[in-house]
This record gives structure tokens, sequence and C-alpha cells, in this order.
């Protein structure tokens, strides 16, 4: 997964920064590739980004699932306690 992370942000700043070094030899320019590069990075950013976006939502629909069966006792009582000190007060 760690290795999943490095390629999504390193694949589109290469990608990006040798079309920019390709069009700038091609019509003689200087500055494409810095453009790219940074067009590179925020698109590499953006994928890290989904990806662990998505990461984050399979494991916590995953731990839903896991703890659906389990009763949740200490909220109950919890509610009822803080009912009685309620009516103490």
């Amino acid at each position: 997964m760690i290795t999943q992370f490095g390629i999504n942000m390193l694949v589109p700043v290469f990608v990006c920064s040798f079309l920019g070094m390709f069009l700038d030899k091609k019509f003689g320019t200087n500055f494409l590739v810095v453009i790219l590069f940074f067009v590179g990075a925020v698109a590499g950013g953006y994928n890290v980004y989904r990806f662990s976006r998505q990461i984050y939502t399979r494991a916590s629909e995953q731990s839903s699932y896991l703890h659906k069966g389990r009763k949740d006792t200490g909220r109950k009582n919890e509610k009822k306690d803080h009912k009685n000190k309620q009516d103490f007060v």
C-alpha cells in the first residue's frame, strides 16, 4: 500500500515533466517543464488523496460490518446515569 502512494504521486510528476521537456525542445521554450511539473504534482497529490479516502472508507465499512452485532451496553448505562443525575439536580 505504501508503494502505491509513491507510485500514485511520482508517475504523474514524471510524465508531466517529460512531456514538458519534450514540448520545450519542440517549441524552443524553457518554461513548460516547470508548469507541467507543478501540474503533475497537483495531479499526484489528488491521486494520493483519492486513494487514501478509498482506503479509509473501506476500513470504516469493514469495521461497521464487524461490530454490527455487538450490543453497546456502556452507552445505555451512561444514558440511565445521565438521566438520574438530572433528576437529582
